[in-house]
């Protein structure tokens, strides 16, 4: 199952997950492999990057929460969904993800971005419809039409490639600097997402009757890091420009 998707939204215990961004040079730009997930269960219809919990195998006996375990997940996962073939030593880890308080089944997940490498894609039928190349910008457009179901973090990664010019580039920028944390909480009805820069993630104030995140949250005033999610297109807000 698509690491993302496990550290959003499943149900068992806390654990660990890593997910792969594939990319490459298409003729109108850049564009990211995303994977369709079967339309029956709990999340059909989902479109995610390829990736999944990190297992014992991956763990070799040490962390589950340790970068080279989540990188030969990162390396399986992506073999046994679509068929390519990477090395731990492709992946540029770029964010690590920490779902929501209360979310069932949390699991921190870390990206990697990577160039596709040689080879066809292969789909795993039980867990794979179909997947598409796609420049970022058509990703976010489908979305916003309601075409395409995305979870936030696919979102927000890729809203951050819209104008990458290049793999080269895409993949020089995701690894210039430290690996950027998502600590991520919910509003009170779920409709935004809300990061541990933004003023409102330790605030009380959506139980003493005012709204931490307020529908004009683009034009509002302080620190924001944050995904309203109530009505499409979805609005994403960071004032402080770091990461995505």
């Amino acid at each position: 199952m698509s690491g993302e998707l496990d550290a959003l939204m499943d149900d068992a215990d806390e654990g660990h997950a890593a997910t792969v961004v594939l990319l490459r040079d298409g003729e109108r730009g850049v564009e990211v492999l995303l994977a369709e997930r079967p339309h029956s269960g709990r999340f059909p219809g989902a479109w995610v990057f390829p990736g999944g919990v990190v297992e014992p195998v991956d763990a070799a006996g040490g962390s589950f929460d340790d970068e080279g375990a989540a990188r030969r997940a990162a390396v399986r996962e992506t073999h046994e969904e679509v068929g390519l073939v990477l090395s731990p030593h492709d992946l540029v880890p770029f964010a690590h993800w920490t779902p929501p308080p209360g979310t069932p089944k949390p699991r921190r997940t870390w990206f990697f971005a990577a160039r596709v490498p040689e080879g066809r894609l292969v789909l795993a039928p039980d867990e794979v419809l179909q997947a598409e190349w796609l420049r970022p910008i058509d990703v976010l457009e489908r979305h916003a039409v309601g075409a395409m179901t995305l979870w936030p973090p696919t979102w927000v990664t890729v809203h951050g490639l819209t104008d990458a010019a290049s793999v080269d580039e895409a993949l020089a920028a995701l690894g210039s600097g430290e690996i950027t944390p998502y600590i991520s909480r919910f509003n009170d009805d779920r409709t935004a997402v809300i990061w541990q820069e933004d003023e409102a993630f330790d605030s009380d104030a959506e139980h003493d009757g005012t709204h931490a995140v307020p529908d004009e949250g683009p034009d509002a005033h302080g620190t924001r890091h944050r995904l309203i999610m109530d009505r499409l297109p979805w609005i994403y807000t960071n004032t402080l420009g770091a990461g995505f």
